[in-house]
């Protein structure tokens, strides 16, 4: 590569009409700024002084991440001042190491520095029979199994496997540090773009890179404490960048979007989220995020430039409100299905006498929250888990569960499933069933009971599903019921401390 190639780590380096080092120049790169999506990628804008001459250009960048999507290069010079197209682009993420190094120098006798019994350095000279390298592991992952198992069939052997013949003598390992010849000039030390660009007018100026990248995501965490009695909650929130983009981005402006933005991924791919919620009636100090309308989705824009370093894992606290009412709801779905039955079609259902008898005696509870500016909350709030505690009597909080929300726009309820009632019980079990398949019509009952052992009253929300048919009736039943969907029914009931309360009904199915 030579001595100015090697001028390559850390900064970008030009090469201006002719090859690299042929008058090429040092030069860094502008601030960048990210956009940063929860399905794990980021698009990358950062300004570039170039100096070009009026025609065809050969210019080489390093500063770019390990992860760039070569096809989504965009260079433009943002005053509109001059034409630029990019002839002919090569993105080489090949950089040199001692894998690659051996690879190069297959079948070449080098020298390896070891040490003898007493410690001393002692240099053998080996000759690689086989390096072990697997080339070409980035696109594994874009051409699937067998293209990869074709190029570990290549390398004989797989990574780190080499052969090294010292003496005459064949091993399965360097003897040593390797020590290799000066390296060529086509070796790069950081993932490289290499441009032929032509533009209609010379000078310099700032150019905008932009690219879409993967190895960057964010989400975000919601906390959410409950007092010691009742459910007036503080609900605190972290956003957190997750960097593995082979690049550090120092003093960078950051946007994160959240929604389900489409994008074609090449194999099959979290969790993932963020947002912001609420401000309080009084605000100390400016937010850290901010959040506005973009498209169809919405932009999160964290306020202050940061440096997020490779391989780095951030955290800015974007909510901090006070006085968030919640409302807990005690839900009774009493119907288990056997595991050999989960798929089953409404045909296959309607006259099995044996689908749905089985009971579920878990009573789930739930959390209720309204994304209101009422509530001091109303900002539409994007993927993320929320985890719930609890103050004791002495202070501490304790986790009494968490739960994943999806995006959710603002004046919408949240829902949060965080475990199963100590204390409560409900047990189900079905009373009737007639199948007349002459007039086609079905008879099924059921008797719910929900018992209390705690020393207040609580309301349970009872779940029916009626899965039989999609026509059917309540002929029967001993409390009011909500119809939630086509097959899903809603009982309130109310259950005594201490005290047990029974629930009846019966539906009638015809077709």
């Amino acid at each position: 590569m030579g001595r100015k190639a090697l001028l390559g780590l850390g900064v970008a380096v030009l090469a201006i009409a002719g090859a690299v080092g042929a008058g090429g120049a040092e030069v860094s790169a502008g601030q960048a700024s990210l956009t940063v999506y929860n399905e794990m990628f980021a698009v990358v804008r950062q300004m570039i002084p170039l100096e070009l001459k009026a025609g065809t250009n050969h210019v080489t960048f390093n500063d770019i991440t390990a992860h760039l999507e070569p096809d989504s290069v965009i260079l433009r010079d943002p005053s509109g001042a001059r034409h630029l197209q990019i002839l002919e682009q090569n993105y080489r993420n090949d950089p040199v190491s001692q894998e690659l190094l051996l690879s190069l120098n297959e079948g070449k006798t080098i020298e390896f520095v070891t040490k003898d019994k007493d410690g001393r350095d002692v240099v053998v000279r080996g000759k690689i029979v086989r390096s072990g390298y697997v080339p070409h592991y980035a696109a594994m992952n874009q051409y699937g199994q067998n293209y990869a198992m074709q190029q570990y069939g290549y390398a004989q052997g797989g990574a780190g496997q080499p052969i090294i013949e010292v003496d005459g003598k064949l091993q399965f390992s360097v003897p040593g540090m390797p020590v290799f010849p000066a390296l060529a000039d086509d070796t790069i030390l950081k993932p490289t773009l290499d441009w032929q660009i032509e533009t209609d007018k010379p000078g310099q100026g700032p150019v905008e890179l932009s690219y879409v990248t993967g190895g960057m995501t964010w989400q975000a965490d919601y906390n959410v404490v409950a007092p010691e009695t009742g459910e007036v909650l503080d609900v605190i929130g972290w956003v957190t960048l997750d960097n593995q983009s082979g690049k550090a981005f120092p003093n960078a402006r950051i946007k994160l979007m959240a929604g389900d933005v489409n994008k074609i991924r090449q194999g099959g791919m979290g969790y993932a989220a963020a947002g912001p919620v609420a401000r309080e009636a009084v605000m100390v100090a400016p937010p850290a995020v901010t959040e506005r309308k973009f498209d169809e989705y919405h932009l999160y824009t964290l306020e202050r430039p940061t440096s997020l370093l490779d391989r780095e894992t951030k955290q800015v606290e974007f909510i901090h409100a006070t006085g968030v009412k919640a409302q807990r709801a005690y839900v009774y779905d009493g119907v288990k299905v056997d595991a050999n039955m989960a798929n089953w079609g409404m045909e296959n259902i309607r006259n099995n006498s044996g689908y749905g008898t089985q009971s579920n005696p878990k009573v789930w509870v739930m959390q209720e929250i309204k994304n209101s500016a009422e509530n001091h909350l109303g900002m539409p709030l994007p993927k993320g888990r929320v985890r719930f505690y609890r103050r004791d009597k002495d202070g501490q909080i304790e986790f009494t569960g968490e739960n994943v929300i999806d995006h959710t726009p603002a004046d919408e309820t949240l829902r949060f499933y965080t475990g199963n009632a100590f204390d409560l019980v409900g047990e189900r079990k079905r009373t009737y069933f007639k199948v007349d398949n002459a007039d086609q019509w079905i008879d099924e009952s059921f008797e719910i009971k929900l018992r209390n052992h705690t020393k207040a009253a609580v309301e349970i929300r009872v779940i029916e599903h009626l899965y039989r048919w999609s026509n059917w009736e309540i002929s029967q039943k001993s409390a009011p019921y909500e119809k939630i969907d086509s097959q899903t029914i809603e009982f309130h009931v109310a259950v005594p401390a201490d005290g047990e309360t029974k629930l009846t009904y019966m539906v009638h199915y015809s077709w």
